[in-house]
């Protein structure tokens, strides 16, 4: 239903046309025309299962109160169950309905003589390894895992050996699901921990005969250390609680040792099969559970222009890794979030052009949803206007880009490079490639100060305002927001930025100026969030006197969700006189609620007619 439809005869909008105006950023509009429609893998949404619940961690709210644009956050494994379950409430009272689990890594390691699996090599000195306190618990008969599995492929034919030992470490508890071979491969249950032998040959066939004796081979170890409650159980029925979809990560995949940045194919089999078995396990258990919202692919990659994305290691792992999941999770999309780098002093950095193009690559390799880092946080990539480009940088930005220009310092803004990217995607859409495009919007500064530090964190939390700019400059293009990460930098200092948003949640936040037609009346459609009762003051180089429009008495309000953009945007539409105003200006557009607070961050119209 519509909130307010307001239609005054011609010659009140002719008396008031003078003084409104309503304004777009350039003339494509790849934010309107972008249908971001879901993956088809993706799965109906849980709704929240009461009120109010009461459990050993206390008694949890379950209704929506402070509904902010992000929907979307990274939360940090943790050992304590009651801090899910705060975390998801605060979560869902600003609106929140997707949570992203960070995950773990799969590393090769080396054993010494007596079986123990050792601490990962320093490569940087002459350090000797020594044996790694997570798995020396490890006992089968009074043997090392390693040696009792070696013992076990001997018997069954005497050439067998361990080529590679590998190590996962967890905070689940896996099902039966995990194993193929249950004569070869078992759970191994000591004092607070639980740890799982998996055997797999070492070509990386994962060979589901489980044939061991006919003759020797090679076989790789995987020794996962896990935990004796399931985590992600606690989880997903926090999220069946709370209307939360849950993205667990997959396993991360070991790093070159030579480019730390870079996926190290050599490994690809191994955690393949290390995928496949987690993914059956989960298969078996969760493949039902609504709060599955799907997986989340955790090995960060620069989105950059490369001459033959087949040659690039990380994309090669992101394809062998993501096909398991199709096979054993059909119905559940991938998510990854890849960083842009636009800092023009930087070797390896890359236009709007040149990301776009690395877009394309990376939903190539089997993902549904992109949502790139907008880099703000990390100071990366800069928040600004064209027509501002010439501006000093923001001071939280001088760490990472010193005393510059937004020019100088940047190849782009945020919004030139989430723009790019929805083009790439419609590109993609009309080779049959689907994929939604989502923003994270980083909840960090570049150095942290003593008002901003969380934690152990090394950078510092940001504030409401930052987040609503970094949330008005990527709207139009996304058709979700997300944000690294809720803990610490949603939770941390007081008030917390989550309590500074649950106390600011309806102010309104303008993230796009366009014309529209309505009837025979030209004017301006503001989007946004929060638009209800909005005055819009316009302003523009050489007018004296601001423009101040109340679109309750003049104008028109429409709450209908927009198809392709984020739940909450809606629309705010005044009749404007195009005459009045000059052509080639950037044009200020200010929204300010019914109360007095205005957006944090005005948009610009380049009136180029």
């Amino acid at each position: 239903m519509r909130w307010l439809t307001i239609f005054l005869g011609l010659v009140i909008l002719a008396g008031v046309a003078a003084t409104v105006i309503v304004l777009r950023e350039g003339s494509p509009d790849p934010g309107a025309t972008a249908a971001r429609s879901a993956p088809p893998q993706a799965t109906a949404k849980p709704s929240p299962t009461e009120s109010s619940f009461t459990d050993p961690c206390g008694t949890f709210e379950t209704v929506q109160r402070t509904p902010y644009p992000v929907s979307g956050y990274w939360l940090v494994p943790t050992s304590d169950p009651c801090t899910w379950r705060r975390q998801l409430e605060a979560i869902h009272r600003l609106g929140g309905d997707t949570v992203i689990r960070l995950g773990f890594g799969l590393a090769p390691r080396p054993v010494n003589d007596q079986g123990q699996v050792l601490e990962a090599p320093d490569f940087s000195g002459d350090k000797k390894p020594k044996p790694d306190k997570r798995y020396l618990a490890c006992v089968e008969d009074g043997l090392p895992c390693v040696k009792a599995a070696e013992r076990d492929l001997k018997a069954a034919h005497p050439d067998n050996r361990i080529s590679w030992t590998y190590v996962y470490r967890t905070d689940e508890r896996f099902g039966s699901g995990i194993f193929r071979c249950p004569t070869m491969e078992r759970q191994i249950e000591v004092g607070g921990a639980v740890y799982y032998r998996l055997i797999a040959p070492e070509d990386g066939s994962d060979d589901p005969s489980c044939d061991f004796s006919s003759k020797g081979r090679a076989y790789h170890l995987i020794l996962i250390r896990g935990e004796t409650k399931d985590s992600l159980t606690e989880l997903l029925d926090l999220g069946d609680r709370f209307g939360i979809q849950v993205f667990p990560a997959l396993p991360s995949a070991p790093r070159d040792p030579v480019a730390s940045t870079t996926a190290n194919p050599r490994h690809i089999g191994t955690l393949t099969t290390l995928t496949r078995r987690i993914l059956q396990d989960y298969g078996d258990r969760f493949k039902d559970r609504a709060s599955l919202g799907g997986v989340y692919q955790p090995f960060e990659l620069q989105l950059r222009e490369w001459p033959d994305p087949s040659k690039v290691q990380t994309l090669q792992v992101y394809e062998e890794q993501h096909r398991i999941v199709e096979q054993e999770l059909p119905g559940k999309p991938i998510l990854v979030s890849p960083y842009i780098d636009s800092r023009r002093e930087r070797d390896f950095t890359a236009t709007p052009a040149q990301v776009a193009e690395g877009f394309k690559a990376v939903a190539r390799t089997g993902v549904e949803i992109i949502a790139p880092q907008d880099g703000r946080g990390t100071g990366k990539v800069g928040l600004y206007w064209p027509n501002l480009k010439n501006k000093p940088v923001d001071e939280r930005l001088e760490p990472v880009v010193g005393k510059s220009t937004y020019a100088q310092a940047y190849y782009g803004s945020t919004r030139d490079y989430y723009r790019a990217m929805a083009r790439a995607r419609e590109e993609l859409a009309a080779e049959g490639v689907d994929v939604e495009l989502w923003a994270n919007v980083e909840a960090f500064e570049p150095a942290a100060t003593p008002a901003t530090k969380c934690a152990a964190q090394t950078r510092g939390r940001t504030d409401k305002a930052r987040l609503d700019t970094q949330v008005a400059l990527a709207t139009p293009y996304v058709s979700k927001l997300i944000s690294y990460m809720w803990s610490d930098f949603f939770t941390c200092g007081s008030p917390s930025l989550s309590e500074e948003i649950a106390q600011d949640w309806n102010r309104p936040i303008a993230v796009e100026a366009r014309r529209v037609r309505r009837d025979i009346q030209d004017g301006l459609e503001i989007r946004g969030f929060h638009l209800q009762g909005a005055k819009v003051t316009l302003t523009w180089a050489g007018i004296s006197t601001p423009r101040v429009v109340d679109s309750t008495a003049v104008g028109w309000h429409d709450p209908t969700p927009i198809e392709g953009l984020p739940a909450g945007v809606e629309r705010v539409w005044i009749p404007v006189d195009w005459g009045s105003v000059p052509g080639d200006v950037w044009v200020r557009v200010t929204v300010t609620a019914p109360d007095g607070r205005k957006a944090a961050e005005s948009v610009y119209y380049h009136n180029a007619a």
